[in-house]
């Protein structure tokens, strides 16, 4: 079994399961499927407004596809994110990425 079937199963037994939606996404950016991939961040972040990593690669996987200004927008909801949660490490990657997105 592939790891997005196995992520999936996960989901089956527990729709909640940010990480396994989190993996998926990631999964699926890693296959070069980024349209999939941005539709479960888009699912994750809904469910799970909190889970910083979400927006970071969700940013990354649109300025890989060159959607700058949704990256960016992407990156500043991230920073809000982080600073609610406390994640100084995420906050710092996402406004580094952001000014470079910058320039």
């Amino acid at each position: 079994m592939d790891k997005i079937a196995a992520l999936r199963e996960i989901l089956n037994k527990d729709p909640n399961n940010s990480f396994a939606r989190y993996g998926i996404a990631m999964e699926l950016a890693g296959q070069n499927l980024p349209d999939e991939a941005l539709k479960e961040f888009d699912t994750l972040l809904r469910m799970d407004p909190n889970y910083t990593a979400g927006y970071f690669m969700a940013a990354q996987t649109l300025a890989d596809q060159g959607r700058k200004p949704e990256a960016m927008e992407r990156l500043k909801a991230g920073i809000g994110c982080a600073g609610r949660v406390g994640n100084n490490h995420a906050l710092n990657e996402m406004q580094s990425m952001l000014d470079d997105l910058n320039r």
